[in-house]
């Protein structure tokens, strides 16, 4: 299911760039309690994520390559979310992207995919 090509990311963030809330990556995020109603009112990208996210806590990374909505757009649909209460932010283990310990889990995890 991929994203209509004739529509431009500006369309389904209406305009935005940023999100509400910096998100990583490696920012990990969760639906703790599903809403039917609110994602029946969801466009179909910002649905995706959200149904994605119930299923299990991921990264905004793993979100946006799984429902083929691109990484901008995905950041700014998940802080609008976040920002209405139906999904949970978790706190950064990490202070940036460069940071040591989080570098090392990336080597980590392509040696157990090599």
């Amino acid at each position: 299911m991929t994203v209509n090509p004739w529509v431009r990311p500006y369309v389904l963030t209406g305009g935005r760039t940023q999100p509400r809330q910096r998100l990583f990556v490696h920012t990990l995020v969760a639906v703790p309690h599903y809403d039917p109603e609110y994602a029946h009112r969801l466009p179909p990208e910002a649905r995706r994520l959200y149904e994605r996210a119930r299923s299990a806590v991921q990264s905004v990374a793993e979100l946006s390559a799984h429902c083929e909505v691109s990484l901008g757009v995905t950041r700014v649909l998940l802080g609008d979310m976040a920002a209405r209460g139906h999904l949970v932010i978790n706190p950064e283990t990490y202070s940036s992207p460069y940071d040591p310990r989080l570098l090392e889990r990336v080597i980590d995890g392509l040696y157990e995919l090599a």
